[in-house]
């Protein structure tokens, strides 16, 4: 399992270790109406935004034992991306391979903190939430002075993401030539896909499916 926060520029950023849970809250949304004579009646909204969250840590040094990568980025470098993400208007994307999670979300919590025992790491806490995109109708007033509605998006989100089969006699900068149009992006298809791949990029085997970055 790999997990990827993926902004509109497909900028990734690869958690290096992984929570031992991942905690995803649901909830129905409803309204209480209270009829004078009748009492109270609940009436549903439909279902609220979903909230994910887990907790891990960014270790100052690698280690084979728990880390998913070698060149993990330094734990102050990560701590100022998560609040960079923090304070951002824009959703990002949140992958999180094996699981089917992959969704719009904003960061909407992030607490860090230092433990004894530990030095030079930080741990985490974070909160994620569902992003929906809100529909708005956009009057339009057509030559003949007839009025339509035309539905209207609130933000654009470019990410999304596919999948690729590898094929027999592919590589990387193929298929990044292929898919992406550019061969020098294979490290954005390895880095996605470091955990199926393993360390050797060009080991990639037949019948794989890559995920693909946007």
């Amino acid at each position: 399992m790999d997990i990827f926060l993926i902004d509109g520029k497909r900028r990734f950023f690869h958690f290096p270790v992984n929570p031992e849970e991942i905690s995803i809250s649901r909830s129905k949304g409803y309204e209480t109406v209270n009829m004078l004579q009748y009492g109270e009646f609940d009436f549903v909204q439909g279902d609220k935004v979903k909230e994910i969250s887990f907790s891990s840590f960014f270790p100052k040094e690698y280690n084979p034992s728990y880390c998913q990568y070698k060149n993990i980025p330094a734990p102050n470098i990560a701590i100022n991306k998560l609040n960079e993400l923090l304070i951002s208007d824009h959703p990002m994307q949140l992958m999180i391979t094996t699981t089917g999670i992959n969704v719009p979300i904003y960061l909407i919590s992030f607490n860090s903190s230092f433990k004894g025992g530990e030095p030079g790491d930080i741990s985490f806490d974070l909160t994620f939430r569902t992003w929906r995109d809100a529909k708005v109708k956009q009057k339009k007033t057509s030559k003949n002075g007839k009025t339509t509605n035309k539905s209207g998006s609130r933000a654009d989100l470019k990410t999304s993401n596919k999948a690729y089969t590898v094929k027999s006699g592919d590589s990387l900068s193929k298929i990044a030539k292929l898919e992406l149009g550019d061969s020098s992006k294979w490290n954005d298809i390895y880095k996605l896909n470091t955990k199926l791949i393993g360390a050797n990029p060009n080991q990639i085997k037949p019948g794989q499916k890559l995920v693909m970055p946007t």
